[in-house]
């Protein structure tokens, strides 16, 4: 906690008030969603106006106007304290925004709790929330940038030298050494990216549990099935398209075909079988899955790997649909269409995966500069990268609370995002002051941790609705 210098106050104050207003949001969303407003339709508390509610729908109600007045005192106090000691005018900015917003927001909250509002005033009360959190995030990166940037740091850097080749990768590249069967078979496992495929997964299964209609263990199963196979096929290939470079980085020269462990055809051929059966399974389920799942497979392993993570700085910004389309894969095995709500978890893993992956490139960034791909941090600096975190950090909560708003999710939703967003958040905030790679890989955790917790409350949530 020292490394956060709790001294300053402001810094600590606009992180504190993003989270409630977050809160404030996912609690509302789910609010709307259920029609717990109805439970205590009185103002300011229930029954005549100063009741204590009777019911747990009440209760939720009553608890929501109560984090309401906090929140309100929390953009009061923060606000006071930007425009006494913050002497960015965007930073002041932003904080007028939240406060003209937030009275105008607490009485659309107000007429909405105590009327028959229609949907539209429901709408325009969560747009305003949106409004003030997008305010505060901004407010919070642009202090931290003003007070822990480098202006220096975006200037090319200069690479340690490519680790000293292995004598293996030396060997004709016809011939693969010897191996044993277990160390074959690792050799394969590793060049299906299994990392990825539990929280992709993840991804899928909540997205099914999300759709509307009848789920089956059958649906289930293949669509699982296909999505660890697709995502086994789509790694192999990223594998055999980028052997070369990965032989001048730390982090991947250890790869079997960087190393000559898989020979480049049976790689292909590997990656191949996986994606026929990866097709078959999603086909079994209905032609829209299988079509996606090809999308899939073709997306990470041509136009990320090919098009996008060699050649511009929006590689990881781009690519974040290939982690986002296991939603759209999920939903539609269950229903055989797309929608809002798939749509929506899509957008969520879309706005994290920068938040996500940003964190790591900056933790290797000279490996990243070696193999001479242009991640944020090496073109324009780990100031700017660090900025760019907070901003997808605050859209993926923004995507998150409005899943909420159109999907049928609980108060563990809304308490398990806003809880492991502050964490994730409280280690952002610590890598702005740390600015070292181990704090790098600490945000890096807890933004996987953010991701598995929320897609763990889908689950839940989904399953008890």
């Amino acid at each position: 906690m020292s490394h956060l210098r709790l001294s300053d106050r402001f810094v600590a104050l606009l992180a504190a008030t993003a989270v409630g207003v977050y809160l404030l949001i996912a609690v509302g969303a789910t609010m709307a969603v259920t029609d717990a407003a109805r439970a205590c339709a009185a103002w300011p508390a229930c029954g005549d106006g100063f009741a204590l509610p009777t019911t747990g729908a009440g209760a939720l109600a009553l608890s929501h106007r109560l984090v309401a007045v906090a929140v309100g005192i929390g953009i009061l106090v923060v606000a006071t304290v930007g425009f006494t000691t913050a002497t960015s005018r965007r930073v002041r900015a932003a904080l007028l925004v939240a406060v003209l917003a937030y009275p105008v927001q607490a009485a659309l909250g107000a007429v909405v709790a105590t009327t028959a509002a229609d949907t539209r005033l429901s709408a325009a009360h969560l747009a305003l929330g949106t409004t003030i959190l997008v305010a505060v995030v901004a407010a919070l990166a642009w202090t931290l940038e003003s007070q822990t940037g480098d202006p220096d740091d975006g200037a090319a850097i200069d690479p340690d030298p490519a680790p000293a080749p292995d004598p293996v990768s030396e060997a004709d590249p016809g011939t693969v050494p010897k191996a044993g069967l277990r160390a074959t078979l690792r050799a394969y496992v590793t060049l299906t990216k299994p990392r990825l495929m539990w929280l992709l997964c993840l991804v899928a299964g909540a997205s099914m549990f999300l759709a509307p209609g009848p789920l089956n263990a059958g649906t289930v199963v293949a669509t699982l099935g296909g999505g660890v196979l697709a995502i086994g096929s789509s790694g192999t290939f990223n594998h055999v398209l980028e052997r070369d470079v990965d032989r001048k980085m730390n982090r991947t020269s250890d790869r079997p075909l960087a190393v000559d462990r898989v020979s480049v055809y049976n790689a292909v051929a590997f990656g191949t079988v996986l994606g026929v059966a990866s097709l078959a399974l999603f086909a079994s389920v209905n032609l829209l899955s299988a079509a996606l799942g090809l999308l899939a497979i073709v997306f990470y392993s041509v136009v990320y790997t090919l098009v996008l993570k060699p050649h511009t700085v929006q590689n990881t910004v781009l690519g974040g649909a290939a982690g986002a389309l296991p939603a759209l894969i999920g939903w539609a095995a269950v229903t055989g269409s797309l929608g809002a709500g798939g749509a929506l978890l899509a957008l969520v893993v879309f706005c994290w995966t920068p938040a996500h992956f940003y964190n790591l490139a900056m933790a290797y960034r000279e490996d990243y500069a070696r193999g001479g791909f242009p991640m944020l941090p090496v073109v324009r600096g780990e100031t700017t990268a660090r900025k760019h975190v907070l901003y997808y950090l605050g859209a993926t909560l923004v995507a998150a609370g409005a899943l909420a708003f159109v999907s049928p999710l609980g108060i563990l939703y809304a308490l398990t995002t806003a809880a492991l967003g502050g964490v994730f958040l409280w280690a952002v905030v610590s890598l702005h002051y740390e600015r070292t790679a181990a704090a790098a890989m600490r945000a890096f955790h807890a933004s996987n941790a953010f991701l598995g917790g929320l897609l763990l409350a889908v689950l839940l949530d989904s399953s008890v609705v």
